[in-house]
């Protein structure tokens, strides 16, 4: 399974936002410095985010990001589908005639993995930020 920097630090974002996030607006720097993220990664995944109608930026001296909606209404999934984050267990298109290694057929084992891909794109549709809120310790 192939997970990307952008899809974990969106979500790692996301909840450090969502737990900040009632007391007024949050800085990418201050995310930034809670997660050690780069803030320009952070930039661009924001830009993202909002371009998704995850997160709202609020200008000004105390500006900064709100989220857009509840974080209990925030999917994981619509999080990876903003940031474009694929989560792909196979290594060929799931609807591909061509198969994984580049033969006419599927590899052997094509369908185990793609049905482990199913299980793991249905686990991301039930979570959401407001989940990880719950079950996260912070400092």
């Amino acid at each position: 399974m192939k997970l990307s920097s952008k899809g974990r630090y969106a979500v790692m974002a996301l909840t450090d936002l969502a737990k900040f996030d009632p007391k007024g607006p949050v800085s990418l720097r201050d995310i930034s410095l809670r997660q050690g993220i780069s803030l320009v990664y952070l930039e661009q995944l924001f830009l993202k985010l909002k371009k998704s109608k995850i997160v709202n930026s609020v200008r000004g001296n105390k500006g900064g990001y709100i989220l857009s909606k509840k974080p209990s209404e925030i999917k994981i999934s619509d999080v990876f589908v903003a940031v474009d984050e694929k989560i792909k267990t196979i290594g060929c298109e799931k609807q591909s005639k061509q198969g994984c290694n580049g033969r006419l057929s599927k590899c052997i084992t094509h369908d185990l993995w793609d049905e482990l891909g199913d299980y793991i794109n249905e686990f991301f549709k039930k979570k959401n930020i407001g989940d990880l809120i719950n079950q996260t310790k912070f400092n």
